[in-house]
């Protein structure tokens, strides 16, 4: 499994720092998507367990969940990840333009944002939104923590 990058990311999963992974090789090429530059596999340098676990732990005291953009197209690559990162502590989760996983990856992931981009519904901030963002260890729906209340206060 490639990664075009790292980066410590703070809204993607609500309340937590994320150590995030941009992992190449989507094979859905969303049009409007905003990382064209993960479409091609073989971009980017392979993650190993020993980097993965370098990065974790380099950031440990800073970070408390652990976010794959993509990944679930390199199951069996993603599944060491998530298994390792829950090994360090870790929450995970996972940002997918599927509708759906495989129950294999949901049972080792704690949250997951499904949905394909789609330009006229716009991302997880938007009302309209076809994209759901769950805690599956409750099975909450978070989208309402994206959308800010537009509407003035009233006095």
């Amino acid at each position: 499994m490639n990664i075009y990058k790292h980066d410590i990311v703070f809204q993607e999963v609500p309340n937590h720092i994320s150590l995030a992974f941009y992992v190449c090789g989507c094979p859905l090429k969303c049009p409007g998507c905003h990382s064209p530059e993960l479409w091609t596999e073989k971009t980017g340098t392979p993650l190993t367990p020993i980097m993965f676990l370098e990065l974790v732990r380099r950031y440990r005291q800073r970070i408390s969940c652990v976010l794959f953009l993509g990944g679930e197209w390199r199951q069996d690559e993603l599944l060491e990840f998530l298994k390792l990162a829950h090994q360090e502590d870790l929450l995970t989760a996972l940002y997918t333009g599927l509708d759906h996983i495989p129950h294999e990856l949901q049972q080792h992931l704690d949250f997951l944002k499904t949905g394909p981009w789609i330009t006229a519904r716009g991302g997880l901030w938007s009302p309209t939104t076809n994209q759901i963002f769950r805690d599956l260890r409750s099975g909450e729906t978070l989208n309402h923590l994206f959308q800010h209340n537009t509407k003035e206060p009233s006095l």
